[in-house]
Formats: C-alpha cells, structure tokens, sequence
C-alpha cells in the first residue's frame, strides 16, 4: 500500500487537495471515492479538535482488498484553498461529482470498477452519486432518509435529552430563534461562534429520498444503534427506496464515530470513544462487500 498526494479540480477551478491510497501490486485497481460527515474537514475525517482517523482506516481495509481510494480536503481545509464559511452543501455536492469523474479517469484506476462510500453528510452526496454513470457501487454509513430539517431536529432532541431537565426547554427555544436566523442570512454566528449558515439552510431544505430512488447500483447501508445523530430506522426507508440491489444492517453497539460504545449513546462519550480504532468488523463488511461487487 502507498498515499500518492494528488489534486481533483473543482467544477470552478479550485483545487481539491487529497490523497490516492493504491494496493500493492499493479494496477489498475477498483477505486472508491470517500466521502466524510459535516464540518471543516479534512482528508482523514478530521478537525483540529477531534481527529476521527476514519479516512485512513477506510483507505488501508480498502487496500488489503485490493481497493485504491481516493480522499480530499474540503474547500479553506487542509491544503485545500477557499472559505469554508462559503461553502454551501451543493458545493460540497458538486465537488463530489468532480472527484468521482477524476477518479475514474485515472489510468491506474479501473473505470468500470469505481465505487463511493459516504459517511453522515458524506453519505447524503452518495446517494446523488449512485445514479452517476462513473459509480458501480454504493455504501451510505449513517445517511438519513428524511427531509434534512427534520433530521436534525430528531439529532437535536436526542442530544438535548442528555441534558439537566431545568434547561432543555430555555435550550429548545434558542435552538428556534438560531434556526430562524439560519433560514434568512449567509452567515451569522452561534454562541460566538462562526457558522456556515448558507450550508445549513441548503441541508435543511435537503431531501434525499429522490437520490435513493434514482440509484441503479448495489447500495450497502449501515447505520448504528448507538447513533445520536442519524436514525437507524431510516434503514427500512433506504431500502424500500432504492429500486435495485439493497443490503441494510442497524449494528447494535456502533456509534456515529463508527466505534462500538457499550454505554449509553451519548455525544459525551465521543473523546472516548475515539481513544479506540474504527470498530474492525465495520471496516472489514464494508471493504468485503465493495470487493465483492467491485471485482
């Protein structure tokens, strides 16, 4: 296995700064394009804050199947030029797109073998991708099957519940009165803090139950029961949706950080359970599984 660093451009122009994991032995390979969850990410799934390290992970169970892969930074992240604070949802969408076509143009890349796995965010942009002529399979790690605003507000309700009892309903009411700045300006801030609120209106009035219906390659989807953030029992919802090829699993104990968590499901868990790896059954099920259908 060896990381190339190579660059996707953008539909505008910009640079996209990423890494090209390939398998030993020559190519070309089946590739699959990684997709990361919200935020100011960069390539390997992280901020400066919370280093998830699920990008590697992915890329090394992908590369012991013989699978190259290919991750970015995300536009003002990492060495990728921009403002992060400027990025809408679709252009996190179109840069997906663009990173597929320059994945599966690449001469050591097998164009008919080119597959995408999204994570939370990331999966929503699979699913788009699964009616792409470049995509032959697709697997969606705790993606949503409802309207966006209505999946964040389920998010929002299970991470409330963790809280004291005598400030969930002052907390719910300035939720509402953020919200409402969210849906009518560019950019506002929350708590002080700056927020991309062109990307949150965007994911807010997102829908992505006309993607999954449009899918015409193998879909896996897994989502945890731990999850705080998506709702596994969006899972019956992906598979009654996508017309084809559709394998579905809710793992018991998996989180949102993709690690299993014997305890509560809680976001306060979260430094601890990235103390630990990737939970190793999820990664080798879904590098197995993209073998299978990619070879």
């Amino acid at each position: 296995m060896r990381d190339v660093d190579t660059t996707v451009t953008a539909d505008d122009g910009l640079p996209l700064a990423g890494t090209l994991t390939l398998p030993a032995g020559a190519g070309p390979h089946p590739a699959v394009l990684l997709l990361h969850g919200s935020g100011r990410l960069d390539r390997d799934a992280g901020t400066r804050r919370l280093r998830t390290g699920a990008g590697p992970a992915l890329a090394e169970a992908l590369a012991r199947q013989g699978i190259a892969s290919l991750r970015y930074d995300r536009r003002g992240v990492g060495a990728t030029p921009g403002d992060w604070l400027a990025t809408g949802f679709a252009d996190n969408r179109r840069d997906a797109a663009a990173a597929v076509r320059a994945l599966a143009a690449r001469p050591d890349v097998r164009a008919d073998a080119v597959g995408v796995v999204g994570h939370s965010e990331g999966a929503l942009h699979a699913m788009a991708l699964g009616a792409h002529a470049d995509v032959a399979a697709v697997v969606l790690l705790a993606g949503f099957a409802r309207l966006g605003e209505d999946a964040l507000r389920w998010q929002a309700g299970m991470i409330v519940r963790d809280l004291p009892a005598f400030v969930r309903p002052a907390l719910r009411a300035f939720a509402r009165r953020q919200l409402t700045r969210i849906k009518t300006t560019d950019a506002t801030r929350v708590a002080g803090f700056p927020v991309n609120a062109r990307w949150m209106r965007e994911l807010l009035a997102h829908d992505p139950r006309p993607d999954l219906a449009d899918i015409r390659v193998p879909v896996l989807a897994i989502t945890g029961g731990k999850d705080v953030q998506v709702d596994a029992a969006d899972l019956a919802e992906i598979r009654r949706l996508v017309p084809g090829e559709a394998e579905v699993h809710r793992i018991p104990d998996l989180t949102h950080l993709l690690r299993r968590d014997a305890g509560r499901a809680s976001v306060r868990s979260y430094r601890r359970q990235l103390r630990r790896p990737v939970d190793a059954d999820l990664l080798a099920q879904v590098s197995g599984w993209l073998a299978n259908r990619l070879e």
